[in-house]
Order: structure tokens, then C-alpha cells, then sequence
């Protein structure tokens, strides 16, 4: 994309949408967790998406049958997990926290890509490794809070979101978008109906049956959002404007929970922020996949 094409105006309008999109879903997804599990939840999110894209398909017929199978499993398998996660620690964490941890899924893309996309690791994308690190330790803040589930499920959010993406990446070289988000949902609604049944099936009350489809709306919209921003301008132009959602998600914290607004998570999230600012820069663009 050369400069004259880009058009940044468009993007930070789309970026606006993806922000909003990600942080009702937080919203509704404390709502939704207090009647229902994670692996409930996202049984009813992954069926409302399974709709949703099926009306899609119906209007505008695509290919469906994937190239590889074995990659699609792998990969709703880690986005799966990723997503129940991140839900999770939704209910346990400060919602800007998460968020902060969150953001460290480029810094796990650098590292797992030589693995899964036979990229080669440069010096200098280790020494940003290390500084975004070094933002996750700011963050946590080891020795001075106590350490909790929470914590690992924030960093290994990150992590399944990460190899959601480098797979996703490898996936789209042959399928089409409509192709993934197909089997993406109809795997997860199985995924989440079976593991949902451990601890007894909840049906949901009537009370957040608009909170579970906001849900699976704003999942979509969240995806939509930010790749239509990205195919409106380059990575290093829309990178920076993802970092609003930190303070956005603090200030609803705030408002609607009554948590504290935490100095040193906005100084770990920037330390995280300029990591894989630099890296971005320095020509590696991280890949962007459904989340």
C-alpha cells in the first residue's frame, strides 16, 4: 500500500468500530458469566457466529470445503482456548490488566513463528521480545500483588490468540476468509456444547439473552473492523491506534466496577506497546485473524 492509497481518517474510524466492538463484548461477557461458564458461553456465542455467517454464505455462496483440515482443527483449537481465556480472566482481572496482557500476543507471534511458519527469528526481534517481557513484569507486578490464575490466563490468552494468527496466516494462503469463519464457528459451537456438559448444562435465563447475542455480534464486528482498518492503511499506522483500547476498558472499569485505576499497568501496557511498535516498523507485520 503506497502512501498516496492510504487513507488513515478511514482507518481510525474502523479502528473506533474494533474498540467498541471488543469492549461490549467485555461487558457482556461478565454479564453472561454470571449465570453461565466460559465453555457455555461460548457454545451460544460460536452458535449466534454459526448463524450469522451461514445467512452470509446462503446470499453470497463461497467455498467452504477447507484445503487442510488438520489446520483448521489446530487452529480453532487455540483460538477456543484463547477466547475462553480471555473470558475468564474477564471475571478475575482488572478488565484494563487483561488488556495490557492482552496486547503482548504480537510479542508471542515474533516468537512462535519460526515454529509454525518456518520464519527466521532475528536479534533484534528477540531484544523486543525481551522489552515486551519486560512490560508483562511491570504489569503483573511480581513480589509486589500476589500472582493469580488470572495472570496466566491474560499471557496465555495471548498466546492462543497468537497462534490463531500465524495459523490463520498459513490457512489463508488457500481458503478464503468466509472459508475460515465457517468452520471456525460450527467447530467451536461443538467444542463448546461438549466440554459445557462436564458441569452440568445451564440453560440460559431470559435475562441475558440480548447480552449473549451482543456476544456473537460484536465478535464479528470486532474482526471486521479492525481488518477493514488494516486494508485501509499499513500496520504501523493502525498499530498505534489499538493501544486506545486500554484506556477506553480502564475508564469502563472504573465506571461500571469501581476498579482502581492502576499507574503501573498503563506504564507496563506502553513498554508492551513499544515493542511491537518497533517491531512493526522494522518491516514485520503481525497478522490479523478472528477472534
Amino acid at each position: 500500500m503506497t502512501q498516496t492509497e492510504a487513507q488513515p481518517v478511514r482507518a481510525a474510524l474502523w479502528m473506533a468500530g474494533a474498540v467498541l466492538s471488543f469492549t461490549i463484548m467485555a461487558i457482556a461477557g461478565r454479564a453472561i458469566q454470571t449465570e453461565l461458564d466460559s465453555f457455555e458461553l461460548m457454545f451460544w456465542r460460536s452458535l449466534i457466529g454459526f448463524a450469522l455467517i451461514c445467512a452470509i454464505v446462503l446470499a453470497r455462496p463461497v467455498r467452504l470445503r477447507p484445503t487442510s483440515p488438520g489446520l483448521h482443527l489446530a487452529r480453532n483449537v487455540f483460538h477456543f482456548a484463547g477466547q475462553n481465556l480471555w473470558f475468564y480472566g474477564i471475571m478475575v482481572l482488572p478488565l484494563s490488566q487483561l488488556v495490557a496482557l492482552e496486547f503482548t500476543m504480537p510479542i508471542w507471534v515474533v516468537l512462535l513463528a519460526p515454529l509454525v511458519l518456518g520464519e527466521r527469528l532475528t536479534g533484534r526481534q528477540l531484544g523486543l521480545a525481551g522489552l515486551g517481557f519486560l512490560g508483562i513484569l511491570i504489569v503483573a507486578q511480581p513480589g509486589l500483588q500476589p500472582l493469580g490464575p488470572g495472570h496466566l490466563a491474560g499471557i496465555l490468552c495471548a498466546v492462543g490468540f497468537a497462534m490463531n494468527a500465524l495459523l490463520t496466516k498459513r490457512i489463508m494462503r488457500n481458503d478464503p476468509i468466509l472459508c475460515v469463519l465457517f468452520w471456525m464457528t460450527a467447530s467451536q459451537t461443538l467444542f463448546g456444547l461438549t466440554l459445557a456438559q462436564w458441569g452440568g448444562f445451564t440453560w440460559p435465563s431470559p435475562a441475558i439473552w440480548g447480552w449473549l447475542v451482543v456476544v456473537g455480534l460484536t465478535g464479528l464486528s470486532a474482526h471486521y473492523s479492525l481488518s477493514s482498518a488494516l486494508g485501509l492503511a499499513p500496520a504501523a499506522t493502525v498499530a498505534p491506534m489499538e493501544f486506545f483500547r486500554l484506556p477506553v476498558i480502564a475508564l469502563v472499569g472504573v465506571w461500571l466496577y469501581a476498579e482502581a485505576l492502576d499507574p503501573f499497568v498503563f506504564i507496563g501496557a506502553a513498554v508492551i506497546f513499544l515493542a511491537n511498535w518497533m517491531n512493526i516498523r522494522s518491516g514485520r507485520a503481525v497478522p490479523v485473524a478472528p477472534r
